[in-house]
């Protein structure tokens, strides 16, 4: 069901930089409305690697991605922002103090400014070229993001593709699976330190690497995986018995109608000015990996940093004209829902 929402600010993705700024915006009492292509709030580390830790969130010495991605709910969760999950904006009209935002599911949203924290955009799997495949996704054989490593207790798992993805899941998976890892040649484009310990663990039998091969075909019936046909650049081949397979090979990234707004790129990231986050369009705001200036770093910490910088800015869009007066959290505590 289409929704018609009035807000304070629209934030374009619900990553974990879209989250936190759910959070530093209600701390100014400003509401705001999440939109998201993706079914669930958490963007990439929901969705492609939420078992796998992540070491540089201040305070947490390792924490997984999922973990942090359920942290940030609770966190927003007194704000009651609303959640237009499973859409894309299509549309941006209107002007600083009076935006309308439409989505592909006929949602509009009437908002005073616009906050982008799509990181690289909607994004999807880069999907191999193999006859019958949507059978095999539907069934679960096929899958292009590990929601829960538990899933694949005693599975005999083909992983294909040579990056950090790949790797990372293969070592991951190597003590609960047997795991089969195909890459048409045997150098990995993974950090060197994973590459090095996935050497090791086929040398030492946890791990069997199938190089130099390419995913030739999927055998099976109903959905149901049999085996995994593989074939060098010769045309050998091989069957690899497999109840699942893996297929990392990139994401498809696409800003989407957002590229057609006119904002200021650099290539294929979004200019703006790191004082106030603030694009080449007065009231739209942008932050995370989406954007790029001077010094900046693709981290999530990062992208927490920018999100305080913009909501303050945005408090002047919506309260034009009226002071701010800085607190810290700590003397004015956690105001109520906004």
């Amino acid at each position: 069901m289409a929704s018609d929402i009035g807000t304070d600010v629209a934030i374009i993705g619900a990553g974990p930089v879209g989250l936190f700024a759910v959070f530093e915006l209600g701390m100014l009492k400003l509401s705001s409305v999440l939109i998201d292509a993706l079914s669930d709030v958490g963007g990439q580390c929901a969705a492609l690697y939420p078992e796998k830790p992540i070491y540089d969130i201040p305070a947490h010495p390792a924490i997984h991605a999922g973990d942090l991605v359920a942290q940030l709910e609770r966190q927003i969760a007194p704000f009651q922002a609303p959640r237009l999950l499973g859409r894309r904006v299509t549309g941006l009209s209107g002007e600083s103090g009076s935006f309308t935002l439409t989505t592909d599911k006929g949602d509009t949203v009437r908002a005073t400014a616009v906050l982008i924290a799509a990181g690289g955009g909607a994004f999807g799997p880069n999907r191999p070229p193999l006859d019958g495949l949507a059978e095999y996704e539907a069934s679960g054989a096929v899958q292009y993001y590990v929601r829960r490593r538990e899933d694949l207790l005693g599975k005999r798992v083909v992983i294909a593709g040579g990056g950090d993805s790949a790797v990372d899941w293969a070592l991951a998976l190597r003590d609960i699976a047997r795991v089969m890892v195909v890459h048409r040649r045997a150098k990995f484009r993974a950090a060197p330190e994973s590459a090095a310990q996935l050497d090791a663990a086929a040398r030492g039998g946890e791990i069997e690497m199938v190089i130099p091969y390419q995913l030739q075909a999927l055998h099976g019936a109903d959905g149901v995986l049999r085996h995994v046909e593989v074939a060098t650049l010769q045309g050998e081949t091989r069957l690899l018995s497999a109840d699942v397979l893996l297929p990392f090979f990139g994401l498809s990234m696409d800003l989407g109608p957002i590229a057609a707004w006119g904002l200021d790129r650099d290539q294929h990231h979004v200019t703006i000015d790191p004082a106030t986050c603030q694009t080449s369009m007065r009231g739209v705001f942008a932050i995370g990996d989406v954007v790029t200036y001077p010094g900046k770093l693709k981290l999530i910490l990062q992208g927490f940093s920018e999100a305080a910088v913009a909501a303050h800015a945005i408090f002047g869009v919506v309260h034009p004209g009226e002071a701010l007066h800085f607190e810290y959290s700590t003397t004015k505590g956690l105001p109520g829902a906004t």
